[in-house]
This record gives structure tokens, sequence and C-alpha cells, in this order.
């Protein structure tokens, strides 16, 4: 074969892996798993030391749970998705620090159901027997007050209302109840 022709099939080659690596951008799923712990994108809207946006969703339990400005207990916010490896792998560790730090911290588990399958997520809850409530933001509507883009994302919440952290990602159990300290002074 002529060197010509090498060079052309060579440069065929790249153009069609061009174009599939393309391709698979366009088809792969917006929502992203995020693996450890990465820091919370620069962006316009709630962050740390603001206050956190209001809402109130629909839990599992029928009862209705309100984030709106000072309340008894700080919160935790754990965005997820039942497709979510990192999820998965933090769902038994927040279910034991909601239950240890249930007297000054509340855990609400939002399934982000316009990244899910609403029978896939109740799955979830069964699977790893979460204890806190959970609620469906059925239109992602929450998710995006809070700038949500990849799962699972941990909003912390202090008593005044006010965000004190986000964490996007896994954050380990030893990390994960440092925070839960700061966060209620336990």
């Amino acid at each position: 074969m002529s060197s010509v022709k090498i060079r052309n099939l060579a440069v065929l080659f790249l153009i069609v892996l061009l174009a599939g690596v393309v391709l698979w951008q366009q088809l792969k799923p917006e929502g992203t798993a995020v693996w450890g712990q990465q820091a919370t994108p620069v962006s316009a809207g709630p962050g740390a030391g603001k206050p956190a946006p209001a809402f109130t969703l629909a839990g599992n339990d029928n009862n209705n749970y309100t984030v709106d400005g000072p309340r008894d207990k700080a919160v935790i916010l754990n965005f997820w998705a039942s497709w979510c490896d990192p999820c998965r792998q933090e769902a038994p560790e927040l279910n034991r620090m909601a239950d240890k730090y249930k007297d000054v911290l509340d855990v609400y588990g939002i399934n982000v159901t316009s990244e899910d399958y609403k029978p896939n997520a109740e799955r979830f809850i069964k699977k790893y027997k979460l204890t806190f409530p959970v609620m469906f933001d059925l239109k992602g509507e929450v998710f995006a007050k809070y700038n949500g883009a990849v799962f699972p994302t941990n909003v912390f919440i202090d008593k005044n209302g006010v965000i004190t952290e986000i964490i996007l990602g896994v954050l380990s159990p030893e990390d994960l109840e440092k925070k839960i300290i700061s966060l209620t002074g336990s």
C-alpha cells in the first residue's frame, strides 16, 4: 500500500473516531454522579453564607416537609438518584447519621425524580431501609433552586436557615460526621 493510501485511511479513521466521540457526548445522560468530594461550582444563586431557598415537598410518608428560614434543628438536604452509584454508597451512612443525630439534625432525602424513575427510587428507599424523610422532586424544581448539577449533592443548612456548605459527591463517614458535629455544635 502506498503511503498516500495509508495516510488517507488514517485520516478517515480519525474522522470516524471523532464523530463517534461527539455522538457519544450528545447521547449520554445529563445527570452526573460524583465520587468523592468536589468544590461547589462558581455560579449565581445559593451558596455558603446565603439563606437556603424555601420549598415544601411531600414526603414518601405523606407528610409535607418545608425548608424556609429558622428552624429547631439543622438540616442536610441530600439530592440523589437511584441509578447513582455514589448515592448508593452514602445511603447507609446517611441513615446512620440521621438516627444518631436525630435530636439536633434533620436529614431530608430528595430524589430528583425528573432525572430518575419513581418506582426505582421507591425500590432504593426500601433496599437501603431509609428511615429519614424522602421527598420526590418530580420536576427538578427544588434541585434547580439549589443549582443542582451532580449526584449526590448534600446541602448543609444551620438552624438559622443559612447554607453553611454544599458538598458535591460522597464524603467519607468520618468527614460527614465532622461536618455534622460542626453544623449542629454537638
